[in-house]
């Protein structure tokens, strides 16, 4: 338990001195007896002793109330400060070749459903292999005929990681390809000027985060066909600006495809379409690697080696309370002043 306000307990001083003033304020009987001597020796009834207790509801209400405005709050929640890290842009292909089976832990699976739950493992950690990215900046661009930022560059990992839950493959068939070279230069203009706006998020949010180095992962099954740049000139727009580019290709070779007979599921081999070459120079020209993922093992492979080879450190850990705890002591007090209220006027109701 911690007080947002704990100021606003020094209020609690001022009810002793409230109580003392209360009681020995100067105070004159309305009616005037000769004597009360006979009247005392029939004692005080239940409502007559009652009624003290009037002052102490009054003084409890605005006991809690001061509790109240000092915003008790519970709950603990693991906070990261973090000065430095990496700026990561994953781009990330949904073409319809995606559609082919790939092995996921035992299961089999389209590649697109593989990619994401791998990629989510390589945000937020699997407890295993990958140690998750907190420190990084991650967003998303995703392609088939056409590039498509889904999340800008973020912290907020949580919310990233909800968004590629819904990337799913093109229902129309014009929208469907492989537009790698645009994807690519979206994904090296976002990260060009990450840093212009990072410094901009600073000076709002009174942080100090650096960008150390800026990446793009691009993951595909397919060979570029659609749009109005080649992945050789997105490359070296991105070698210009500092960027590296890896690449994981995905898929077996040759690609397997499940069909279905009436007696039952088959297997076949499919078509090949990942360039191996051209990957593998564009990840050249920037200083990244190329590798081939076929299976979700093999794919963490690769994720795990590309966080050995950009690696960011935690700078620091807190831990903050955010639930307020201030509703219970208000209500109560409200409660208090009521039924203080009540019976000042009905019951314990003094004459005059």
């Amino acid at each position: 338990m911690r007080f947002e306000s704990p100021l606003a307990l020094l209020l609690l001083l001022a009810l002793p001195a409230l109580y003392y003033y209360s009681r020995h304020r100067g105070s004159q009987a309305a009616l005037r007896f000769s004597s009360t001597e006979t009247a005392a020796r029939f004692g005080a009834s239940l409502r007559v002793r009652c009624q003290k207790l009037l002052p102490a509801l009054r003084y409890l209400a605005l006991f809690l109330l001061i509790i109240a405005l000092a915003r008790p709050q519970k709950g603990q929640e693991r906070v990261r400060d973090v000065g430095q890290g990496i700026a990561i842009e994953m781009v990330l292909d949904r073409s319809r070749s995606m559609s082919e089976e790939m092995a996921f832990d035992g299961q089999i699976m389209n590649r697109l459903e593989v990619v994401k739950r791998v990629f989510n493992e390589f945000v937020t950690g699997s407890g295993g292999k990958l140690d998750g990215r907190p420190n990084d900046l991650i967003g998303l661009v995703v392609f088939a005929g056409f590039a498509d930022t889904i999340a800008p560059l973020t912290l907020g990992h949580d919310a990233l990681v909800s968004l590629v839950e819904k990337v799913e493959m093109p229902e129309v068939k014009s929208e469907d390809g492989t537009a790698i070279g645009d994807a690519l230069a979206l994904a090296a203009a976002r990260l060009k000027t990450a840093e212009e706006e990072q410094l901009k998020v600073n000076a709002r949010l009174g942080k100090s985060y650096e960008i150390k180095s800026k990446i793009i992962i691009l993951l595909t099954d397919g060979i570029n066909n659609r749009g109005t740049q080649t992945p050789e000139d997105a490359a070296k727009l991105a070698k210009e600006w500092g960027i590296k580019i890896y690449c994981i290709g995905i898929g077996s070779d040759p690609a397997l495809e499940q069909g279905q007979s009436p007696f039952g599921a088959f297997i076949l081999p499919g078509d090949r379409n990942l360039n191996d070459e051209t990957l593998k120079k564009i990840a050249g020209m920037t200083g990244g690697i190329y590798q081939r993922a076929d299976s979700a093992e093999s794919l963490r492979a690769v994720y795990d080696e590309i966080g050995r080879l950009e690696t960011s450190e935690v700078e620091s850990l807190r831990y903050l309370d955010y639930n307020e705890r201030f509703l219970p002591f208000a209500l109560s007090a409200l409660f208090l002043l009521v039924a203080e209220l009540v019976l000042r006027n009905t019951w314990l109701r003094r004459h005059p």
